[in-house]
């Protein structure tokens, strides 16, 4: 029989399935954390036991040496709802506990009393303030408003905890005894802390993973041609300042290194393991990591997700285990990682050559063509601060990557080779803070936009509309990305469009000139130097023109009209351009011998410095990374603007009515006039009108809405069309409106809309769509069949910044209609462009308040002096897609 606990569910309901969730603590490491259930009874009271007198002094208020049956049952049998109860793990041991309980005594708002407590190892660890959050989110979908929570005044960690949360909290003391009291809604400063511990805690983590103070090489052996041979090569003949330990069941010593069979054999602690063994038999070695306590998991090992079903199972138990222990996993299929850093050396990579130390960050996926792409940077003379190609990317992926750079002081510039986007709404928001004070320069292989039976086309420029709203550059291939990698490396940004073409080759100059203003750049005439031009005559042009106020960047272009050394116009065009560094300067050699990729200033131990000079092989090239790097700059420059808060909404009506029309079974589209009050709610009105079923009721709605209307056919097939068959317009009449009811039923068999008439205006149309790799994007254009065939359409990933809301308006190329002007030419007045951005600051805030809400669509819209006139709406519901960007912290 059950303790005598009132309230308390014998057979409790199943745990929440999304309340599991894998979560990085202020140190970099990984914890597991879920609903507690009836089965951690002897868990929960070992863990309890294991508390120090003190710790349990400041949670129960008085010394409280074992648990009682009694609340021991309470804690471990809540029903998910009113009572909640979370642990954090690690391994099979409890480490946190949490919990809330509904104040049923207490007036509006809602409230719950909460209360955690740490084990004494893992305090300070950040856990208090993640069980916080989670706890808040469960709170926040039981319709609990308000957290209270009674602190002992001596206790200061859990002070600290409630005070650095975001919250606004209330206090008041009773003695000994604080009353702490606070609203859990999400307000943008505690998003703005939570985002804040997010990156720390990542950050902390991929820092772990690229500083390992030891490392084993599990699978290691003498031959090179084998990955775990390749790899500890890599390891040992790059400096590395740790000890390396191989791992291998047949051997004493590898490389003359003294092996181990297993890593539990291992004497000293191991931060890194290396994974190098068949996929069969990473079971075993996983177990040993486990055991021994190993930080993170670099997986050579191909033969997981990217063999199937069974593959990719396999992978996810991997990533499963290795987070249950505290793990993080860079890999499978990885080619692996790298940091320069001399204090460290680590080349635990595949790659037979490793750039040098620079200042750029590199992630791939891809591990044969991240090779490749390491021997081309090293070619081309870029150093790297740190590389690392995730392969699978079951685990460690850009966006941590993103996240560790976003706070390295060794990195400036950041280099993506992306194939797919995990969680592609937190990559966007990362970007858009990373990019604006470092350059993200990113090449993407279209494997991640190559949908089915889609538009290839139309995917492609979602990406580059996307990519550009988050401040990316976006470049076709790896060439291009090394181009913009050198420019952003070394050179200054340009401040403005105005370039200077120094060459002496008239035909290559104006090569450059035609390519720089194909990009937008603003490009006069050359300064041709002509053919007999001697350093000297170099190094005087240069630096008059990086010194002159009407130039913003400086292309020169150096042919030898018969084979010559290049050193000394190097030099010279070097000694020209440090007359003003402020300045930009590409180089193109044009020489069969001697061309140089870059034109070096070389620090300390040789590192290349800011301001060498970057050389392309052809003016065209160094053409478009200068405008890439061009429009990076202008981006940049923009001021942050918040996210759009539109007011006169009513999210709790519409939450009411989504709930109320979900179907459990798939997602469906609403019925139109559904639609039209869920529009409602977010000050979006449709332009009124009544269904009506028979010709005197649409006689009758004409008249309560006023003379003239328009009759539309209802149905799938009659939106839209181009040739209005399914519509009859300005109906000033009973009997025009009878007539056009009795046609548009019979040719449709549906009910019919009579909608008042709109002002004319310029036809628009907004959608919402939840795309499989960006997840809610917003596009936006002008209607027409001869627009949908040119594919005039721009893409936003919502939610929509004020500023975007603007800019997503005027970026169709048919935009200068809404002004009222084509090719210079007046054709009429232009329409309210406000109006259309603040509708579009209206649906952005309703897709980002329902997740449920998976499609959405506003077309026609009417735009005019008057106003923005919606004259359709619908909307498709169905299950809340993974959206766990926007809820308490977690991994993916």
């Amino acid at each position: 029989m059950p303790p005598d606990t009132p309230g308390t569910p014998v057979n409790p309901p199943p745990p929440p399935e999304h309340w599991f969730a894998d979560v990085l603590a202020s140190d970099g490491g990984v914890v597991r954390l879920r609903p507690i259930t009836p089965d951690d009874a002897e868990a929960l009271e070992r863990f309890h036991e294991r508390l120090s007198d003190r710790t349990r002094y400041l949670r129960y208020f008085g010394p409280y040496p074992r648990m009682t049956p009694k609340d021991l049952y309470r804690s471990t049998h809540v029903d998910y709802r009113d009572r909640v109860g979370l642990v954090t793990e690690l391994g099979d041991e409890i480490i946190a506990v949490g919990r809330y309980e509904y104040l049923a005594d207490r007036p509006q708002p809602r409230a719950a009393e909460v209360a955690f407590v740490v084990a004494d190892g893992h305090q300070g660890r950040g856990l208090g303030s993640i069980l916080l959050e989670h706890l808040a989110g469960a709170a926040a979908e039981n319709d609990i408003e308000t957290f209270v929570a009674e602190v002992l005044a001596e206790n200061n960690a859990m002070v600290q905890v409630f005070r650095d949360a975001g919250y606004q909290v209330q206090r008041s003391r009773d003695g000994s005894v604080l009353h702490l009291e606070f609203a859990i809604d999400p307000t943008e400063a505690l998003l703005s802390v939570r985002d804040s511990r997010e990156r720390a805690s990542e950050a902390r983590s991929v820092g772990n993973l690229l500083s390992p103070r030891s490392i084993a090489v599990i699978g290691a052996t003498p031959s090179t041609s084998r990955v775990g041979g390749a790899v500890l090569a890599n390891l040992l003949s790059g400096a590395y300042q740790g000890p390396v330990f191989p791992v291998n069941r047949n051997r004493t010593a590898v490389r003359g290194v003294r092996a181990y069979p297993t890593v539990r054999d291992i004497p000293d602690e191991v931060d890194l393991a290396v994974i190098a063994v068949p996929a069969t038999e990473i079971g075993s070695v996983l177990d040993d990591c486990m055991a021994k306590g190993v930080k993170g998991l670099v997986v050579l090992t191909a033969g997981f997700s990217e063999t199937g079903p069974y593959g990719y199972q396999a992978e996810r138990d991997l990533v499963d285990a290795a987070r249950a222990h505290g793990m993080r996993v860079v890999g499978p299929s990885a080619l692996g990682i790298a940091n320069t850093d001399p204090g460290i050396a680590l080349n635990a990579t595949l790659a037979p050559v490793l750039p040098g130390r620079g200042r750029i960050g590199f992630f791939c996926q891809s591990g044969p063509l991240g090779a490749a792409i390491l021997g081309e940077a090293a070619a081309r003379q870029l150093g790297l601060s740190t590389f690392v190609s995730a392969g699978n990317r079951a685990d460690v992926s850009g966006n941590d990557l993103l996240q560790y750079w976003d706070s390295d002081p060794d990195t400036d510039v950041v280099l993506l080779y992306l194939e797919t986007f995990g969680n592609p709404r937190k990559f966007s928001r990362i970007a858009r803070r990373v990019a604006h004070t470092k350059p993200i320069v990113a090449v993407n292989s279209g494997r991640n936009v190559a949908r089915v039976g889609g538009d290839r086309d139309l995917d492609q420029s979602l990406v580059r509309n996307l990519f550009a709203q988050a401040g990316i550059i976006q470049v076709d291939s790896i060439t291009e990305l090394f181009d913009c990698a050198m420019l952003l490396a070394y050179q200054p940004l340009p401040a403005g469009p105005r370039l200077a073409v120094v060459g002496n080759s008239a035909a290559l100059s104006w090569l450059a000139v035609d390519a720089a203003r194909g990009e937008g750049l603003e490009a006069g005439e050359p300064i041709d130097l002509g053919p007999q031009a001697g350093p000297a005559d170099y190094l005087t042009a240069v630096a008059a023109a990086v010194t002159d106020e009407s130039v913003d960047a400086v292309i020169v272009i150096y042919s030898p009209p018969v084979p010559a050394a290049v050193a000394s116009y190097a030099e010279a065009i070097r000694s020209g351009a440090q007359s003003d560094p402020a300045t930009p300067v590409l180089t193109t050699f044009v020489a069969d011998q001697g061309m140089p990729n870059l034109l070096a200033t070389r620090g300390l131990a040789g590192i290349l410095e800011r301001g060498s000079i970057p050389s392309y092989g052809d003016p065209e090239r160094a053409a478009r990374a200068l405008a890439r790097a061009r429009r990076y700059a202008d981006w940049r420059t923009r001021p942050l603007s918040p996210v759009a808060r539109p007011g006169g909404v009513d999210p709790a009506r519409a939450r009411e009515l989504v709930t109320e029309w979900m179907s459990e079974d798939a997602a469906h589209w609403l019925t139109d006039l559904q639609a039209a009050e869920l529009l409602g709610c977010y000050g979006i009105r449709v332009v009124e009108f009544r269904e009506v079923i028979d010709a005197g009721a649409a006689v009758e709605a004409a008249k309560e809405l006023g003379f003239p209307v328009a009759a539309k056919a209802t149905g799938e097939m009659w939106r839209n069309r181009p040739d209005l068959t399914g519509v009859r317009l300005d109906l000033w009449r009973p009997d025009a409106v009878r007539r056009a009811f009795t046609d548009l039923s019979e040719i449709s068999g549906n009910p019919v809309h009579i909608q008042r008439m709109a002002t004319k205006g310029v036809g628009c149309t907004f959608r919402v769509q939840d795309d499989p790799s960006f997840g809610s994007v917003i596009s936006f254009g002008l209607s027409g069949t001869i627009i949908d065939l040119l594919g005039d359409r721009v893409y936003r990933a919502l939610p929509l910044t004020e500023a975007e809301s603007a800019e997503l308006i005027d970026a169709p190329r048919a935009a200068p209609l809404l002004s009222g002007t084509v090719g210079g030419r007046d054709i009429g007045e232009p329409v309210d462009k406000d109006a259309l951005a603040e509708l579009a600051q209206r649906i952005s805030a309703l897709c980002d308040h329902l997740p449920e809400v998976r499609e959405l669509q506003c077309e026609p819209v009417l735009a005019s002096p008057e106003g923005a006139a919606v004259l359709y709406g619908r909307v498709r519901i169905g299950p809340e897609p993974n959206r766990f960007d926007i809820g308490p912290r977690r991994m993916g």
